[in-house]
């Protein structure tokens, strides 16, 4: 299937980037850790390295890893292992999790809940995208090692999540996914 995500290679103001980045460190966290870091990418030779190494980790997925079960799933969605939107995108925001941190002595100290504390964080990031009249996608490659290692990140951060942030094209298509109804989803107890 052809990828119908589009992005608009419009420029972002580094300020609306960073105002956003500011909005999801306003996540509440375990402990008050905050065990986030969020690597900021427009230099279009890091986003191309990025992509070449996305795309090679989702041609494994979508053709020796997932199971037809999963890749059924995806169909509605008309997504393959090909991903331009990475370089096309003006921003890569890639949201790395602090599994611990470093004392002055070098001795390690640890992060409480940082799944929750990282995935809050991401919602609080993705909400205030759409606030600012932006578009961003969650993509997810898997393995995703290769992003610390193309950005150089220590041993205590493992990549999360990689968001793509821009405008949209003007040609852009969204599939007609619909939500669960709220009976479906929400329990009373009065």
């Amino acid at each position: 299937a052809e990828n119908r995500t589009r992005f608009s290679d419009q420029p972002i103001p580094k300020e609306v980037i960073n105002n956003l980045i500011l909005t999801a460190s306003t996540a509440p966290s375990g402990a008050h850790k905050q065990p986030w870091t969020f690597c900021v990418v427009s230099n279009p030779e890091i986003k191309s390295q990025i992509r070449k190494a996305a795309e090679e980790e989702e041609y494994e997925s979508y053709n020796k890893r997932m199971p037809p079960e999963w890749l059924d799933d995806l169909r509605p969605l008309q997504t393959d292992w090909h991903k331009p939107f990475l370089e096309i995108a003006p921003y890569l925001i890639v949201v790395f999790k602090r599994l611990y941190e470093f004392a002055p002595d070098g001795s390690k100290k640890n992060n409480y809940y940082v799944n929750e504390s990282v995935g809050l964080a991401c919602g609080f990031l993705l909400a205030a995208i759409h606030h600012a009249g932006l578009v961003a996608l969650t993509h997810t490659p898997s393995p995703m090692k290769f992003l610390t290692d193309i950005l150089d990140r220590p041993e205590n951060e493992k990549p999360f999540l990689l968001i793509p942030v821009g405008y949209p094209a003007d040609e852009t298509y969204v599939p007609e996914l619909f939500r669960k109804d709220l009976s479906k989803i929400k329990v009373d107890y009065t």
